[in-house]
């Protein structure tokens, strides 16, 4: 889960730049994405941080600062999210291998969110 107040450029962002299928959206409140097993929900904090109307009970949340969410992704797969991120004007802020093996790269959402792509055996699972 991340927090953008500008949902419209983390639709954008998510959906044309990164690819992700836009599954829900509730203007001004919140952009949700469904990737194969998860999705990745992003929420104004403005709007969520009041008590929901309606017949659904969600609790009031939000955050403030940058959040962090990380896509798992083969070593091929992260060198073609680097073109294709560099080719959009997109800056990597880090990319670098961890001392027990795998690569990650990072960069920015327009909210300021970290986005990090990294090989699943960073944390000893199999690709």
């Amino acid at each position: 889960m991340l927090y953008a107040r500008d949902l419209a450029a983390a639709e954008d962002f998510y959906g044309r730049i990164l690819g992700l299928g836009l599954y829900a959206k509730a203007e001004g409140r919140h952009v949700f994405f469904k990737l194969e097993t998860q999705m990745l929900l992003i929420f104004n904090p403005d709007a969520t941080r009041k008590p929901a109307t309606g017949s659904l009970p969600v609790p009031p949340h939000g955050a403030m600062g940058e959040g962090h969410v990380c896509f798992a992704a083969v070593v091929a797969d992260i060198e073609t999210w680097r073109d294709r991120l560099t080719a959009q004007g997109i800056p990597i802020e880090a990319d670098f291998e961890w001392p027990g093996g795998g690569r990650s790269i990072y960069l920015r959402d327009p909210a300021g969110n970290s986005v990090e792509f990294a090989e699943p055996r960073i944390w000893r699972f199999d690709a």
